[in-house]
C-alpha cells in the first residue's frame, strides 16, 4: 500500500495527462522524444527501440543491441471560473518521467526480443480547499508504470510482427472535503497491479512507403488501501479501475532519404472506464461515476535529416474529449486538445539524441449540467482553461 500525501485521483477518476500533455482522459503521450517530436506520429516508422510502446513489430528494423534511456518533465496548469465567476487554479508538474527500451536483433535470426519500463498513465493535480467545489476533489495523483517485455518475428523483408505483455504497477490517492464542518476532509490511497498484452504489424511494401499498426488490450487495476474521514477511524478500502485499449494506424511517406512524412490516427475505448467504487470507506460504498467517452487522437509529423546524422521534427497532435459534463471532474479538466510539438537530435552509427517540446492547449471548455460525486451534491460546472508544457529527452546507444 502506498502512503501518498493526501490527494485525488482523479483517476479515480482517471488518470491524463490530457489534462496535462495526454491524449484524453488520463493517457500520458510522450514516450519518447524522437516519437514526440513528430506529434507521436510514429506507428509506421517505429525504428528506435522506443517501438516497444509505439510498434513491437518495428524493433525487426534494429541492428544488435540497443539501448535508449529517457524522461520526460511536464507542467501543466489549469485555470477555473464558476458561473458566479469565482475563480481557482491548480498546477500539476510530472517532475520527471523515466522511459528505458532495450532491444536485441541477433545475427542470422528473424526474431528481435526487447523489454520497456514507461509510464503510460499519470496526473498530479492540487487545487486547494478554497474552491466552490472542494467536496468534488481538493487534489489528486496517479501513477501507472508499465514493464512490457516484447517479441517481433520478420516473415519477410517487407512484413513484421511483435507482440508483447503489459505488467503494470499503479498507485492512486483522493482527496477531497466532506462540507459536513469545516476542515473535514476525505481521502483514499491505494496501489494495485494488473497485466494485459500489445501486439503490433509493420508493412513495407515499397521503400518510400510503410504502413503500421498497434494495439494495447485494456487491463483492470484492482487496488487495495486505506480510506480515512475526519471523525471516523480509518478503513481499508479497495476499488478497481480499467485501463482502456487502444488502437493505433499510421502511414509514413518518406519522397527521399531527407523527409519522413507520417500521418496517424488512434481510437482509445474510454467507454469500458465508466463506474469507479471505493468499497469499505468510513461512509460505505462510495461511487465515482465517470462514464467516459470512447474517442479518437490524430497526430501528424515531419522529419528533416541533414548531413551527420542531425534532424528537425515537427508534429501536431487533436486529441477528442473523452468526460461528458454529467461526470466531468476537475482532477481531470478533459477537453478537445491541440498540442503542437518540435524537436532536434542526432543519429549515429553508435549513440543517437533527441530533445522534444510540446505546448497544449484545450482552447477552453464550458462545463454545464454537472452531477458530481460530492456528499452534498456541489457540483463542477463552470469554464476551465488548460495550459501545459512538456520536455522530452531521449539517449540511445548500440553495443
Amino acid at each position: 500500500m502506498i502512503n501518498f500525501k493526501k490527494s485525488t485521483l482523479v483517476a479515480i477518476s482517471s488518470l491524463g495527462i490530457s489534462g496535462s500533455v495526454s491524449a484524453g482522459g488520463f493517457r500520458l503521450l510522450n514516450q519518447d522524444a524522437e516519437a514526440f517530436a513528430r506529434g507521436n506520429a510514429f506507428t509506421a516508422t517505429a525504428d528506435n527501440p522506443s517501438a516497444i510502446y509505439y510498434n513491437p513489430a518495428g524493433i525487426t528494423q534494429l541492428e544488435g543491441r540497443q539501448v535508449s534511456f529517457g524522461g520526460f518533465a511536464l507542467s501543466a496548469g489549469f485555470d477555473y471560473t464558476s458561473l458566479s465567476g469565482e475563480t481557482a487554479s491548480a498546477d500539476s508538474t510530472f517532475q520527471f518521467a523515466p522511459q528505458i527500451y532495450y532491444t536485441n536483433s541477433p545475427d542470422d535470426s528473424r526474431f528481435s526480443y526487447g523489454i520497456g519500463l514507461f509510464t503510460p498513465f499519470g496526473l498530479v493535480v492540487d487545487y486547494g480547499r478554497d474552491t466552490n467545489f472542494s467536496t468534488v476533489a481538493i487534489d489528486g495523483e496517479l501513477l501507472v508504470a508499465t514493464v512490457n517485455p516484447t517479441l517481433a518475428y520478420q516473415v519477410n523483408p517487407q512484413f513484421s510482427v511483435g507482440m508483447g505483455l503489459g505488467l503494470n504497477y499503479s498507485e492512486i490517492s483522493i482527496s477531497r472535503a466532506i462540507g459536513l464542518v469545516p476542515g473535514d476532509e476525505f481521502s483514499v490511497e491505494g496501489d494495485g497491479l494488473s497485466v494485459g498484452f500489445n501486439a503490433g504489424a509493420l508493412w513495407q511494401p515499397a521503400e518510400e512507403w510503410a504502413f503500421g499498426l498497434n494495439f494495447r488490450s485494456s487491463s483492470k487495476v484492482n487496488y487495495s488501501g486505506t480510506s480515512t474521514a475526519t471523525g471516523f477511524p480509518d478503513s481499508s478500502t479497495d476499488a478497481s479501475l480499467r485501463l482502456p485499449m487502444n488502437i493505433a494506424l499510421g502511414a509514413s511517406y518518406r519522397p527521399s532519404s531527407k523527409w519522413n512524412i507520417e500521418a496517424g490516427i488512434e481510437w482509445t475505448d474510454w467507454d469500458a472506464v465508466n463506474v469507479t467504487v471505493l468499497e469499505g470507506t468510513p461512509f460505505g460504498d462510495v461511487p465515482f461515476p465517470l462514464n467516459y467517452d470512447s474517442g479518437f487522437t490524430y497526430q501528424l509529423g515531419v522529419t528533416r535529416s541533414f548531413e551527420q546524422g542531425y534532424f528537425l521534427s515537427a508534429g501536431y497532435i487533436y486529441s477528442e474529449n473523452s468526460s461528458p459534463d454529467l461526470n466531468f471532474t476537475p482532477l481531470i479538466p478533459d477537453a478537445d486538445l491541440h498540442l503542437w510539438t518540435i524537436g532536434f537530435g542526432r543519429r549515429g552509427e553508435e549513440s543517437s539524441w533527441a530533445l522534444a517540446y510540446a505546448i497544449a492547449y484545450n482552447g477552453g471548455r464550458e462545463v454545464r449540467g454537472n452531477s458530481s460525486s460530492s456528499l452534498i451534491g456541489e457540483s463542477a460546472d463552470g469554464d476551465y482553461e488548460t495550459l501545459n508544457h512538456a520536455i522530452n529527452l531521449s539517449y540511445q546507444f548500440s553495443f
